[in-house]
């Protein structure tokens, strides 16, 4: 879960500029087929779905995800893509932990079906967000957004 509140702070504190401009967040809300969204946030620019994954996956430079073949992670992004088809707004954020990655793509060796319908969503209107989190003992921090190789 610490990825889901390292977002919902840099969301509160508003650094991360894509997401700005709402006033409510919203934990684990009910929606879609029997699930629950990582964070709902609503505002004056309406309302924007969020689905955190943690990424600590690195292959060269570049961080990836899945580390496992995740049917839970096609559903997600699924919901997300009727989120969007609806008139919603759908974002899949990836919470990198890794220092030395320098960019984000699916790991298709891995799950190529995820990555296949990460393509689809974006295609569809899914935005997608990789951001690089600094860790240390102290304490752990959005830093800086990755770009994403799909």
């Amino acid at each position: 879960m610490r990825p889901n509140h390292l977002v919902r702070e840099a969301i509160s504190k508003e650094t991360i500029p894509e997401l700005s401009g709402y006033q409510d967040i919203r934990s684990e809300v009910k929606y879609g087929n029997n699930s629950r969204i990582d964070l709902l946030l609503s505002g004056p620019v309406g309302s924007c779905y969020v689905e955190v994954k943690n990424v600590t996956l690195l292959c060269g430079e570049g961080a990836q995800f899945p580390d496992a073949v995740t049917t839970r992670g096609q559903k997600h992004l699924r919901e997300l893509m009727q989120v969007v088809q609806t008139g919603g707004r759908g974002v899949i954020f990836f919470v990198v932990q890794r220092g030395d990655a320098q960019t984000f793509g699916p790991a298709d060796s891995i799950d190529p079906n995820y990555g296949k319908l990460l393509r689809l969503a974006v295609q569809n209107g899914v935005e997608a967000l990789a951001y690089q989190a600094h860790v240390c003992p102290q304490e752990i921090y959005l830093t800086r957004r990755l770009q994403i190789t799909l």
